[in-house]
This record gives structure tokens, sequence and C-alpha cells, in this order.
């Protein structure tokens, strides 16, 4: 087995039967990958997108639920990029243009659209529509970079941002203030936000074939969440049912759909390599409103 050493990371590369056999380690938006043909490691290169939350100042109550999850729409957005860039860095297609033709400029046009919708959710009910058009287009980080992402800023170790402009972590918030206006939203109730377990921080290696299906499903993660915070911010503002709604109408089933996104991320890498790690879906649970 040869290692190598990424940051503070070791990734191993082996050969079984001659074969060379791709390892993925998922560092956030990133995928850095090891290969035992060449003896070089090749770190894929993320999405660079301007952050969007910390744009918007103040939403409008009554556009929160929208906003957020044209939010979560943009991080899925970028992971979704971000694993059609870590496949061109596992097997290289096209010419010089390939990355900005078939990637970069597919992402520029679907985050137009979701900026639109947010300027759009603000300004139905009243509010100054603000302008976004400046931050759709996007470039690209250096290999093995993190992405900004928008989702619940004050995360600690989650599927995103490591040092970016207002995520250090993906899905997994912590209680942050950033909410898209979450507590300062016209005479409303201060929301609650999400806090659930790490997960992207806390995967095996994923083989390079697995890698774009566990992006889609940690965006997936981070759209829950996202959702989920959505439905707290809605009831700071029109409070409903008893003492424990909050964990029975949002938590409980934040938590199962979780656990099926989780499993689902296992399946994706014990069916390449075969070794489906189990203990993954302890990461489900437990999560709470703060």
């Amino acid at each position: 087995m040869v290692r190598r050493t990424l940051g503070q990371r070791k990734h191993a590369a082996w050969k079984l039967g001659g074969v060379g056999v791709v390892a993925v380690a998922l560092l956030g938006a990133g995928l850095t990958l090891a290969s035992a043909d060449d003896g070089a490691s090749t770190a894929a290169q993320t999405a660079n997108c301007p952050t969007v939350r910390d744009k918007l100042g103040n939403v409008p109550a009554a556009a929160l639920a929208g906003v957020e999850q044209e939010l979560a729409n943009l991080d899925k957005q970028i992971e979704e990029a971000n694993a059609r860039l870590a496949q061109q860095a596992a097997n290289p297609q096209g010419g010089a243009n390939f990355i900005n033709n078939a990637i970069l400029g597919p992402l520029a046009s679907k985050r137009v659209a979701a900026l639109d919708r947010i300027g759009i959710n603000i300004n139905r009910v009243g509010g100054q529509r603000p302008d976004l058009a400046s931050f759709a287009t996007c470039g690209l980080n250096p290999p093995g970079t993190r992405s900004a992402l928008n989702g619940n800023a004050g995360n600690a170790g989650g599927n995103a941002n490591a040092g970016g402009n207002n995520n250090a972590g993906g899905n997994n918030n912590a209680g942050g203030g950033n909410n898209a206006g979450g507590g300062n939203n016209a005479g409303g109730g201060v929301a609650q936000r999400v806090s659930c377990p790490s997960v992207a921080d806390r995967l095996p290696a994923v083989p390079a074939r697995a890698a774009a299906e566990v992006q889609r499903e940690l965006a997936n993660l981070d759209k829950q969440i996202a959702e989920a915070d959505a439905r707290l911010a809605q009831l700071a503002i029109r409070p409903e049912g008893g003492p424990n709604f909050v964990r029975n109408a949002v938590i409980g089933p934040l938590e199962d759909r979780r656990v099926a996104a989780i499993n689902r991320i296992a399946t994706a890498i014990g069916r390449v390599d075969g070794n489906r790690p189990g203990n993954l879906v302890n990461l489900a649970r437990p999560c709470s409103a703060r």
C-alpha cells in the first residue's frame, strides 16, 4: 500500500490483480483523487462561486421559506458541478474549453434562474428586490479547495467551505445567525436553527465511481436542513402545536430523511468496493433545534 499526505489526511492507492484502483477522499465539496497507476495524486478543482446569503440583508418574513429553498438550490448546483469536476479530474475529456462550456457555463445559467427566484420571492411580499445578477458567474478553486456554500452559517465541519465567505461547514448547522434574515424578520420571533452531526468529514475514502452519487446525497443532506430551517422560520412567525411540535413535525421527519440519504451514500460506496460502511447511518441522529 502506498500512502500520501494532502493537508492532514492520508489517502491510499492500491492495485488488485494488476488493475489500478482509484480511491477518492471526499473533503467537503472537494474531491481528492489518488491513483496507484502513476504514483501521483490528482486533486479535483471545485467551483468558486460568490456566496449569496451574506449579500441579502434582512429578508421579509413571508419570503423566508422561498429564499431558503433557493439558497439550498444554489448549493446543490455547486455540489453537482463539483461532482462533474471530480469526474473530469479522474477521466479528462474534451478540449481546453470543456470545463467552461460543459460545467461552468451551465452552472451560471442555473444560478441566474435561482437568483432571479430569490428576487421574486422578496419582491412579491413587498420587499426591495436585490440586484443579485453579478453573483451568477463562477470560476474555479485550486485543486483540493472546498467550495464556499450558502448552507447554514455557523456550521462546524460539514460538507462545504473551509475558510469561505459565509459557511464553515455544509449541512450541519450549529445555530448560526445568518439565516436569510432568520431572527430579523419584520417583527417575528427569533427562528431556531437545525443542528445535526456532520457527515462529509466522517466518510471513508470514496471510490471514484461513487463520487458523483455521494456528492448528490451530501447536497441532499444540505437541502434537507435548509428546508427544516425554513419550516422553523415559519414557526417563529406563526407558532403552532404544543411543546413537542418541533420535534414531531420538523426534527423527526428530518432525521428519517437523513437516514435514507446516508444509507444511499453507504450503498454507493459499497456497490463499488464491496465494503459498505454500516456505521454511517449513526450520523443521521440526533438532530436538534436551537
